[in-house]
C-alpha cells in the first residue's frame, strides 16, 4: 500500500501515525508550510513520528499513490482539487477529509471524475488524538467502496453512507449544530450557575435529567414536550433572559433558543394532539416545514 497526503496539519498526522503502527510503511505527504521557517520544524518532526516521506510538490505526491488523502482547510479543497485533477492517475482514490460544505463535495467529486480518478467525501466522526487511524469515518462517493476494502485492513472504522457525495460531510456538519452548539449552551449556563452560586445543584440536577434515559429517548421527549408547552417554555426562557440581563450575564443562547421555540408556538400542536404531545420528534420537524 502507497498512501499520499495533501496537507500534513494534526489530522493527517494522526491517521499516518496509526497507520503506521498498522504497517503501511510507503507514505509521503506535501504540505505548503514545509519550508516556512514558523511551521518547517513541527512539519518534520511529525513526518520523523510518522515515517512519512515529506515531498517538495502535491504533484510529486500523486506520481506512485494508490490514494491520497486531501486534508485541507475547508475553503481551500475545491481550489486544491482543481490543482491536482491533471496530476490524479485513473483509479486512484481521491479522499477528501475537509469540512467543505456537501455542494463543495460535489463540485471536487466532479473534478476527480473528469481525469478518471474515483472521489471519496471522507467525515472523522471523533477527535483524532484519541482515536487516530480508528478515529470513526462516515464516507460516500464512488470511491467509498475501494476506500473501504483498501484501509479496513489497516483497522479504520469506515461505514458507507452513499454514493452521493456530500452526503457524509452533511451528517458531519449537521452533528456539528450540536456539538459545537452545546458547548454555548454549556458556557452559558455555567456562567450563570457561578455567578449566582448554585453551580452544583444545578449540575447535580441536569445530571439526574439526562443520565436517566439514552440520548435519543431525552431529544425525542424534550422536543415533543416543548412543542406541546412552547407557549409556557417560551415564557420561563423569557424570565431567564431577564435574570441574565439583570446580572450583566451573556444570554445570547437564550435568546436564539426562545425564538427557536416561539416558532413551534405558531403551530398551535396542542389543539392538533387534543392536548396530547406528537409521539415522535419527526412530527415536529415536518409540522415546521409546512411553516416555512
Amino acid at each position: 500500500m502507497h498512501l499520499g497526503f495533501i496537507g500534513f496539519g494534526e489530522a493527517a498526522f494522526e491517521l499516518a501515525a496509526g497507520l503506521n503502527e498498522q504497517g503501511i510503511e510507503k507514505m509521503k505527504a506535501y504540505d505548503p508550510l514545509w519550508n516556512v521557517p514558523e511551521y518547517s520544524e513541527l512539519v518534520r518532526s511529525r513526518a520523523e513520528v510518522s515515517h512519512v516521506t515529506i515531498v517538495e510538490s502535491s504533484e510529486e505526491v500523486l506520481k506512485d499513490v494508490e490514494a491520497v488523502i486531501v486534508a485541507v482547510p475547508a475553503d481551500k479543497a475545491l481550489e486544491v482539487s482543481a490543482q491536482l485533477m491533471s496530476h490524479v492517475k485513473k483509479e486512484s482514490v481521491y479522499i477528501d477529509v475537509s469540512a467543505a460544505n456537501p455542494d463543495v463535495k460535489k463540485q471536487i467529486s466532479s473534478n476527480i471524475n473528469k481525469c478518471g480518478g474515483k472521489f471519496v467525501d471522507a467525515a472523522m466522526m471523533g477527535p483524532l488524538p484519541v482515536y487516530k487511524h480508528r478515529v470513526p469515518f462516515l464516507v460516500s462517493g464512488d470511491g467509498s467502496d475501494i476506500f473501504i476494502e483498501m484501509m479496513s485492513l489497516y483497522g479504520m472504522n469506515i461505514e458507507k453512507v452513499s454514493e452521493m457525495p456530500g452526503e457524509a460531510t452533511a451528517a458531519k456538519l449537521i452533528r456539528s449544530i450540536y456539538m459545537k452548539g452545546i458547548v454555548g449552551l454549556y458556557i452559558e449556563l455555567l456562567e450563570a450557575a457561578h455567578h449566582f452560586n448554585v453551580e452544583k445543584l444545578v449540575i447535580d440536577s441536569l445530571s439526574e435529567t439526562i443520565n436517566g434515559r439514552k440520548f435519543e429517548e431525552t431529544m425525542n421527549r424534550l422536543v415533543t414536550g416543548t412543542a406541546l408547552h412552547a407557549t409556557r417554555r417560551s415564557i420561563e426562557l423569557g424570565g431567564t433572559i431577564d435574570m441574565l440581563e439583570s446580572a450583566t450575564l451573556d444570554s445570547s443562547m437564550s435568546k436564539v433558543a426562545k425564538a427557536k421555540i416561539e416558532k413551534l408556538v405558531l403551530l398551535n400542536l396542542k389543539e392538533k394532539y387534543h392536548g396530547e404531545k406528537p409521539e415522535h420528534w419527526r412530527q415536529v420537524i415536518e409540522a415546521l416545514k409546512v411553516t416555512t
